[in-house]
C-alpha cells in the first residue's frame, strides 16, 4: 500500500502532474441577518488578547449589544474559561435582560458544554459564525477595532487590576460620551434613552 504523499513524490519526481480534488462547499442560499429593533434583542461576543507588561497573556471578552452599539460588559482575565463566561453572562443578566440571541464565533469557550446548558437553561440563541468569515459579526469586530485603538494600544498594563481599572474607565466614556456616526452621532446610551 502507498500513502498519498508518497505518491505526490513520485508524481513530482517524475514530472507528472498531480490531480488535486478541489472540496465540495456546501451551497447555502444567504440570508442576511436582520437589523435588531430593539435593545437586548441581539449581542455579540468575541474575544481581543493582549499582553500585561510582565509578558502575562491578557484575554478581554467584549459584548456588544447590536442595536445601540452599547458595550454591555468587558471581562479581563489572563484566562477565560466557559464557566467562567457563563457565570459573567448571569453577572449581567442581574442588571438587565438577556438577550434573545447572542452572535459569536466557534472559539472553544464559546462552544463549550458550560455555555451550551447556559444558553439552553436560560432560553438565549447561540448563534455562530461560520468559521473564517469575521464578517457575520461585524458589530463586533469593529468594536473590537476600536477598543484595541482606544484603549490596548494607548496603556502598558502593570497588572491585572490595572488593566480592568483603564478597561472599565474607557468603556464608561465608550458608552456615555463617545458620538457613533452610526448613531446620527449620539452616545449609545443617548442613543437608547432617544429611542425608547
Amino acid at each position: 500500500m502507498i500513502n498519498r504523499k508518497r505518491t505526490y513524490r513520485l508524481y513530482c519526481e517524475h514530472g507528472l502532474q498531480v490531480r488535486t480534488r478541489r472540496r465540495k462547499r456546501l451551497v447555502r442560499p444567504r440570508t442576511p441577518m436582520p437589523l435588531p429593533d430593539r435593545p437586548n434583542q441581539r449581542w455579540s461576543m468575541d474575544f481581543v488578547s493582549d499582553q500585561l507588561a510582565s509578558g502575562r497573556r491578557l484575554r478581554v471578552l467584549n459584548i456588544v449589544d447590536d442595536f445601540n452599539r452599547e458595550c454591555v460588559g468587558q471581562l479581563a482575565d489572563t484566562s477565560i474559561s466557559g464557566r467562567r463566561l457563563a457565570r459573567f453572562l448571569d453577572e449581567i443578566a442581574q442588571q438587565r435582560s438577556l438577550p434573545a440571541s447572542i452572535v459569536c464565533d466557534n472559539g472553544p469557550e464559546l462552544t463549550s458544554k458550560a455555555m451550551f446548558f447556559w444558553a439552553r437553561e436560560r432560553k438565549v440563541t447561540l448563534a455562530f459564525i461560520q468559521p473564517g468569515k469575521p464578517t457575520q459579526n461585524a458589530f463586533i469586530e469593529s468594536f473590537n477595532g476600536k477598543f484595541r485603538d482606544g484603549c490596548l494600544n494607548q496603556h502598558w498594563f502593570l497588572s491585572l487590576a490595572d488593566a480592568r481599572h483603564e478597561i472599565t474607565q474607557w468603556r464608561i466614556h465608550y458608552n456615555h460620551v463617545r458620538p457613533h456616526s452610526s448613531l446620527g452621532y449620539l452616545p449609545p446610551v443617548a442613543y437608547a434613552e432617544q429611542c425608547a
